[in-house]
């Protein structure tokens, strides 16, 4: 049976938990820039590389990036893995006003980046 994001975030909670792991419990936000640097660049050498096989790995690898730094934040009560989900959820649904809202659809793909611009401006702007 194939894990689940629930299996992920239980996975991380227990590798940060009391019985856990000394090194995973130990890093920080700050201690793991570098490994977020170095996950994003294996990921970036794996597209580029057209490497499906070691991209799934490398994926992964950030994925766990996220999800260290989402347990980090939920054991400082300052926001969990869901929050990250919901707030993302929304951004997206707000950037493309094209396709979840009642503004006209984007034509191309230069019209759909354009209207992301402009939905974020107005986001930075405060309207």
């Amino acid at each position: 049976m194939k894990a689940t994001f629930e299996d992920l975030k239980q996975t991380v909670s227990t590798l940060r938990g009391p019985a856990g792991c000394p090194w995973d419990k130990k890093q920080t936000h700050e201690t793991l820039i570098s490994c977020l640097q170095n996950e994003s660049q294996e990921l970036i050498d794996a597209i580029h590389n057209k490497d499906d096989e070691n991209m799934k790995e490398e994926l992964g690898d950030v994925l766990l990036q996220v999800l260290m730094h989402a347990q980090i934040a939920q054991e400082e009560g300052k926001f969990d893995i869901d929050d990250v989900m919901d707030y993302l959820n929304a951004k997206l649904h707000r950037r493309h006003p094209h396709v979840f809202g009642n503004h006209a659809k984007a034509a191309t793909p230069e019209e759909a980046l354009a209207l992301w611009r402009e939905m974020k401006q107005k986001e930075r702007s405060g309207h």
